[in-house]
Order: structure tokens, then sequence, then C-alpha cells
């Protein structure tokens, strides 16, 4: 390579980059213009989609064509997934039998920058014939598809971040993060719980954070658990045994009196351990938690207390009786760590 050419290459990587960076200026700017210009409409449609779900069991069908119609498939799949019953609906095909999946319980939201994609003419006819309720996102409300629609959800009316103004660049950035609006108000408006939300999501990664500490915990009949009065030279064939590292003390209810750790026992070395009662060897009242709150949060206790480490947390009701102990050993198989 020359150094003619060699310069020319320099050059075209530092254009490529400033393009990147005015092309994300550009959309981070559109999207502030649309937080911005959020009004009375936005609730509105927030309310319709939400009394639509609970009083009639009905859906929010997204229909789109082109750019839009990804932008729709994307968007519905993030309302399904935060709790909202959606589905997409082609507008392509809607004349062909598909315009039977719209139902009078639900509610129709349609994308359009233009407002004027004539695809959506059959939908349009439809749902004012059945008078179902029909949401617009478009830049232009006088549109065909604004004068239409119930509610108007305008975006900015801003040029395309492409240099010739033709692709659809910022207008899509806008709509889809226009949808993720609607879900997560939609979702906590109906008051979606982690457990709810892994429901939706039972494979993956996100699916293994949301487990619980009773879905990884190893059960009683696995414990290594011993009565207060017990000596420790039993307490360690019970200890060995289970191969668990620790010895859970508990009285005849079950109730979680102490712990007793390698740590315990490297402090309490001596020649008359194992006649000892391992009452006065435990750790009394040790960390325990909830069988039903999130692993990740026994992770937390596990690993960042007070910049110490555990390797295992007793598992506990809320009448502090034993239900299982969670190892940082089982949250590591399940891809937690």
């Amino acid at each position: 390579m020359t150094a003619t050419n060699a310069m020319t290459k320099e050059t075209l990587d530092a254009s490529d980059i400033v393009e990147g960076r005015r092309v994300l200026n550009e959309e981070a700017d559109a999207l502030k213009a649309l937080a911005t210009s959020l009004d009375e409409n936005f609730n509105a449609a927030i309310n319709m989609v939400d009394s639509c779900r609970h009083n009639k069991n009905g859906r929010l069908v997204v229909t789109g064509v082109g750019k839009s119609g990804h932008v729709a498939r994307k968007m519905v799949a993030t309302l399904a997934s935060t709790g909202t019953p959606a589905l997409f609906v082609h507008p392509g095909e809607a004349s062909h039998g598909d315009l039977g999946m719209i139902t009078g319980n639900d509610v129709v939201l349609a994308i359009s920058n233009s407002g004027e994609a004539p695809e959506l003419a059959v939908i349009l006819t439809y749902v004012k014939r059945f008078h179902i309720p029909l949401i617009a996102i478009t830049s232009k409300p006088q549109s065909t598809l604004g004068t239409h629609a119930d509610i108007i959800l305008a975006l900015p009316n801003l040029p395309e971040a492409c240099p010739n103004g033709l692709a659809p660049t910022t207008s899509t950035t806008m709509t889809m993060a226009l949808g993720d609006a609607l879900a997560v108000a939609l979702l906590k408006r109906i008051g979606l719980t982690p457990d709810q939300f892994k429901v939706f999501h039972p494979g993956g990664k996100l699916g293994q954070q949301l487990k619980l500490v009773s879905d990884l915990m190893l059960t009683p009949q696995d414990l290594a658990m011993c009565p207060p009065e017990t000596t420790m030279g039993d307490a360690l064939l019970v200890m060995a045994q289970k191969n668990l590292g620790s010895v859970i003390v508990a009285d005849k209810d079950s109730k979680l009196l102490g712990i007793v750790t390698d740590g315990d026992l490297k402090r309490h070395m001596g020649p008359e351990l194992l006649t000892k009662k391992i009452e006065t060897i435990m750790t009394r009242g040790p960390r325990s938690i909830a069988p039903e709150v999130l692993a990740a949060e026994a992770i937390d206790v596990m690993l960042r207390r007070d910049g110490s480490m555990f390797t295992s947390l007793v598992v506990t009701d809320k009448n502090n009786v034993v239900k299982g102990l969670i190892r940082v050993q089982e949250c590591l198989r399940a891809g937690l760590i």
C-alpha cells in the first residue's frame, strides 16, 4: 500500500466515524424531542389498552407495512413479554382472511410515518365498520391514518438520518422507542411481578436470572442438620456424610438456631472439640433468606455483604423454619454467576 493510499484509507475511516456519530446524535436528539412531545394522548392510549385488557379480555393488535411492519413485530414481542396480550396483523394479509384475527374486544395500533400507506386501507375500513378503537403512530396527524384514528401518538416531524432523507432511520428509531414506552408504562400499570415476568421468559439467560431461591436450594433431606445438644463428634460425622461444608443447628420444630462452618471449626480447634456440644461452637442467628426471593438476591447477599463472601445461605420461612440451603455452587451451575 502506498503512502497516498494509506492516507486515503485513514481519511475514509475518519469520515465513517464522523458519519456514524452524526446519525447517532441526530437519532438521540429525535428521541429527546419525542420524550418532550408526549402529552395526554399517551395517557389516553395507555388507558384504552389497559381498559380493553381488563374489561373485555381484548388484545392490542399492531399493524404496519415495510419498516413499520418490522417495528410493529418487535413492539408486539415486547408487549407480550411484559404482560400485555398483543399480536401482529400484516396489512397485506388482512384482506385475505387475517381480518378475522381482529375482534370487537381488541384495540388496533397502526404504524405509518407518512400516514398514507395504501395497504392500511382495508384495516381502517374494518375498524370503522365494527367500531374497534384505533390508535395511530404517525408524524402526519392530518394524514388518512391520523384522521381515522381515535388517538394519535404523533412523532416529531423530523428528517431521516439517511443523507438522502429516504431510508426510514430516525422515524423507525422513534417508533420503536415509543413502543417500548407504551410497553413499560403498561407493565407498570398492570403491576407485573418478577414471578409473572418469569412465566413469559422461561428460557435463556433472562429466565435463569428470574429463578427463585426455591428453584435452586437443597431441600431438608439433603442437609446436614443437628439438634443443639449434639456433640461435635457426631455433628462432624453428619457433616462428612452430607459433604456440604456446614452443619445447620435447629430445634425439634426445625427452627433455625445456628450454623457450624469450616471457619467455626478452625476457630474452636482443640483437644476437647469432639466432646463439646454443637450449640457452644455454632454461629448463632446466621444470615438466612426466604425461598420466594429471587436467587439473584441470594447471590448478592453471599458475594457482596460487607465485602466478604458466604458460600451458602440457610433458607427459612417466615416462622424461621429451615426449608433448605442455597449455595454458590448451585448458582454457578444455573449460570447466574
